[in-house]
């Protein structure tokens, strides 16, 4: 027995002998398959399986190898362990090898190998599931080499950029609303490229010290730059800034401005090669000759000439300053302003912000030993501050403002940038009409030229018109004047800038407010216009609770009109007719100044032209352009229907039609019978009030006249369904850009919306208006209910509307529309006011002083319905003399 265990393990198998003994062993005629190499527990030693044959004496298999033969088996049998006790590989449940048994060799032959091999086999449970090292590790190299191979493939595709290739530029050519052309201009003529030496050593380390200190020691990226930029991008964020200088002249000669990762990858790539082709003096030349410095001048040989009329070789050292300050953004540091294109751009603040950043940049070129002391004492000591802008071929006239206004909204509505902009190349049609444009400069100049005489009246000085005409229903631009035009030094557009408080022609939104919110006393119903409101000058506000309006001092704030009329207690109607302030202020605070400012942002006025919501917010202290102006009582012309106002319909490049461009929607801004109910009380304006001026039309208009505190600025705004034109007037330094008083323009002691601003709004529409019909506008019906202010007298005679008669060319005059019944006796109607015929101080046909309208930034000024400013007696007119001094203002005191 000893012997036997001591016994040398037998070969496993394979040769002469195994086959001999496999012959031998079975009893079937197959070849015995080792011990365990089926798997299952007869497989193990000291146990037989049925059917098999022991070849010892002592009974015990034979063994055909030793251990590792036979754990070799264990673990092949193992993977098939599940499928050999399901039946077997070929006999399966009930097969012929029986219950649990694979078949013949296939029961011995080795399971098949996956190339990934994952789930992994022979494990189990959350071990299946787990990667092994070699699937990891391959894995990893895998991605790594198609890395690098990618990497490769992008480094060898990508070219070095040329900045010649970026000096290609072409005219952006602009067409009026019938498709032909208006005018080509671009940047073609203004860009020339220079050669490094040509270049001041100033301007060069002007920028290295501004942007890139480290560049002639870095590589030419910045991964940290990139990889921040990347993280933005997938957060959704806006990506910064801090290129290296490579990587600026990379994009500005190969790139799209688009914030991509794939455009940020190309970079990277180009950047790179660009540093291992070039040597830093051909990069730094490169960006100094591909850079916008603005006034759509590339480079800076273009950039010398456009700001200081010299070659870029004899640039000091404080204009190269002035210039890299540039670099930063040439809308936002070049101090004549963009204000056309963003309104925080002004002059003003550009100014701060371009001297801020030339003295820093100053001050790192002297901290970096790139000036020495004296010269950077030279170069700090005065602010080199650059040429006007100058007119280009072809921006002369209206033409300049109108394409100021195209390219303004293209940039709003699209992604590309200024720079590529005025790199041309697009074609912009507009939704000008030739015609009107025309016509509407044409009017301007005659009427200046009638009434105003700058040569020989200082007062007439610096006097400014802006005007705008826009389509009801629809918002298209169809002419704008933005004044006396490039090439006489005039680069603001005042037809699409902001800054001169409108006046009285807010009221109509504090009118439809109410019609449409009611006030705080009527449970959410509108008002009627027929509410009566105290009209007295020198009134006290009170707010909602009863209490009145404090000024700052914590004194009571008294609202003034133009002059001391007691009007006493007069329907809102009346009130708009004759621009008085004090109604329109108590209204307001009833209705609550935000539903105002609802009401006027709902019909196209823009959130940045707002003013305060303080009591004389109702009045006009808001300052929106003439363009939003007309768009806005557009909305009164289209039924309550509001669109933006636009003024491009298709811009293209290289043939393909831009997005972005639609039409913009129409959405009913206000209920319709609440604009149709304004639209009337505007048509009483012009009828019976202060725009009676506009009667010259001779056709169904409406509008409002507007003046502001101490005259700075006069307005009407009026409309038919075909049109909606705005006009203003206003007199500015051109200094410090502040608004002058109007009193003594023109010789008359004060100018009006009635007055001047009507004359022009009259003479345009006549001429654009011509051969159209005249198709009035819907008739209102009564809305909400008659809601008097406290105090108003009761019982409250019943009014009715009638209609008013169509005007003709020669109208005859037309009494008013509100009639009351009973009327009050004449007695009273003289102490409250509301008799035309009384005689007296305060009638209409007294002699006191009358003054009609205040409106404006304090509450001063006011309109008169037309030119003569003079006391009148007998005739029912209501002018009066409309210069009484008063306390115009919020929180102070201002000539009315």
């Amino acid at each position: 027995m000893s012997e036997h265990r001591r016994k040398p393990p037998q070969p496993q198998g394979g040769g002469r002998a195994a086959a001999r003994r496999g012959q031998s062993g079975s009893s079937s005629g197959r070849r015995a398959a080792p011990r365990g190499a089926t798997g299952s527990p007869a497989d193990s030693y000291g146990s037989r399986s049925p059917g098999s044959e022991s070849t010892d004496p002592g009974g015990e298999e034979r063994s055909y190898g030793g251990r590792a033969e036979a754990r070799r088996a264990a673990q092949r049998g193992g993977r098939r362990r599940a499928a050999d006790n399901a039946g077997g590989r070929r006999g399966g449940p009930g097969g012929p090898t029986g219950p649990g048994r694979g078949g013949g060799r296939a029961s011995t032959a080795p399971g098949k190998k996956r190339f990934i091999d994952y789930p992994r086999a022979g494990k189990y449970g959350w071990q299946r599931w787990v990667p092994s090292w070699k699937l990891v590790s391959g894995l990893f190299i895998g991605f790594v080499g198609s890395l690098v191979v990618m990497v490769g493939v992008g480094y060898a595709m990508v070219s070095i950029p040329n900045e010649n290739d970026a000096a290609r530029s072409q005219n952006n050519v602009y067409y009026w609303a019938d498709g032909s052309q208006m005018v080509a201009t671009g940047t073609g003529v203004n860009r020339q490229n220079v050669t490094i030496d040509k270049i001041p050593e100033a301007m060069q380390w002007a920028v290295i010290s501004a942007e890139n200190k480290s560049f002639y020691q870095d590589s030419g990226v910045d991964p940290m730059g990139i990889a921040r930029a990347l993280g933005n991008m997938a957060r959704g964020g806006q990506t910064q800034g801090g290129s290296t200088i490579t990587q600026q002249f990379v994009k500005n000669t190969y790139l799209s401005q688009e914030q991509t990762v794939t455009r940020k990858f190309k970079e990277m790539f180009i950047s790179i090669k660009v540093g291992t082709r070039l040597d830093k003096k051909e990069i730094l030349q490169g960006y100094l000759n591909t850079s916008y410095y603005g006034r759509g001048a590339y480079g800076i040989q273009a950039a010398a000439r456009t700001y200081y009329g010299k070659d870029a070789l004899d640039l000091k050292p404080s204009e190269c300053a002035f210039l890299a300050a540039l670099l930063k953004g040439p809308t936002y540091y070049d101090p004549a302003g963009n204000a056309d294109l963003d309104p925080s751009a002004n002059a003003k603040d550009n100014r701060e912000r371009s001297e801020k950043r030339w003295r820093w940049i100053l001050g790192e070129m002297h901290n970096d030993k790139h000036l020495s002391d004296v010269q950077y004492q030279e170069a700090i000591k005065e602010y080199p501050k650059p040429q006007d802008r100058k007119a280009t071929k072809g921006m002369t006239g209206q033409i300049s403002y109108l394409v100021d206004t195209a390219k303004k909204y293209v940039l709003n509505h699209s992604k590309i940038t200024e720079a590529q902009f005025d790199q041309g190349g697009y074609q912009i049609y507009t939704t000008f009409d030739k015609k009107s444009v025309n016509a509407l400069s044409a009017a301007v100049k005659k009427v200046e030229k009638e009434r105003l005489d700058p040569k020989h009246r200082d007062l007439d000085k610096y006097v400014q018109f802006g005007a705008a005409s826009v389509r009801p229903k629809d918002g298209a631009i169809v002419a704008l004047y933005g004044g006396d035009g490039y090439e006489n030094g005039h680069f603001t557009n005042n037809a699409d800038t902001s800054g001169v408080p409108v006046g009285s022609t807010w009221k109509p939104f504090v009118l439809a407010a109410a019609m449409e919110y009611g006030t705080y006393k009527s449970d959410g119903e509108g008002i009627s216009p027929l509410s009566k409101y105290n009209g007295n000058d020198k009134l006290k506000v009170r707010n909602q609770d009863g209490s009145y309006v404090l000024k700052k001092d914590g004194s009571v704030f008294y609202q003034r009109n133009e002059g001391p009329k007691p009007w006493g207690y007069i329907t809102l109607r009346k009130a708009m007719e004759q621009s008085i302030n004090t109604p329109f202020v108590q209204l307001g605070m009833d209705v609550g100044m935000s539903k105002v400012r609802e009401v006027a942002k709902a019909s196209g006025i823009l959130d940045a032209s707002f003013a305060d919501l303080n009591p004389s917010f109702a009045i006009g202290t808001s300052t929106p352009s003439a363009i939003r102006m007309a768009d806005a009582y557009a909305t009164f012309a289209g039924s309550g229907q509001h669109a933006d106002p636009y003024s491009v319909t298709s811009v293209k490049k290289d043939g393909q039609e831009l997005p972005g461009f639609t039409k913009p929607e129409r959405k009913q801004a206000m209920p319709e019978n609440v604009a149709n109910n304004v639209t009337d009380t505007l048509e009483n304006v012009i009828q019976n009030g202060t725009g009676q001026n506009a009667k010259a039309l001779g056709r169904t208009a409406a509008g409002k006249t507007g003046t502001t505190d101490s005259n700075k600025s006069a307005w009407f705004v009026g409309y038919t369904q075909q049109l909606s034109t705005s006009v203003a007037m206003f007199r500015e330094n051109p200094k410090d850009h502040e608004l002058l008083s109007m009193n003594g323009t023109a010789g008359v002691d004060s100018i009006h919306g009635g007055d001047i601003p009507t004359q022009v709004w009259t003479e345009y529409m006549k001429d654009a208006l011509k051969g159209k019909n005249d198709p009035g506008f819907p008739d209102p019906t009564e809305i909400g209910k008659v809601q008097d202010e406290v105090g108003a007298p009761s019982p409250t005679p019943s009014v009715t509307i009638t209609p008013s008669p169509t005007p003709s060319d020669t109208p005859s005059p037309t009494p008013s529309k509100t009639t009351t019944s009973p009327s009050p006796s004449v007695s009273e109607s003289c102490q409250l006011g509301w008799d035309p015929n009384c005689n007296g101080n305060g009638g209409a046909n007294g002699n006191g002083a009358g003054g009609v309208d205040t409106g404006g930034v304090d509450g001063g000024g006011g309109e008169s319905p037309s030119p003569s400013v003079t006391d009148t007696t007998g005739t029912g007119d209501t002018r009066g003399n409309g210069n009484g001094n008063g306390n115009g203002g919020f929180f102070g005191s201002q000539t009315g």
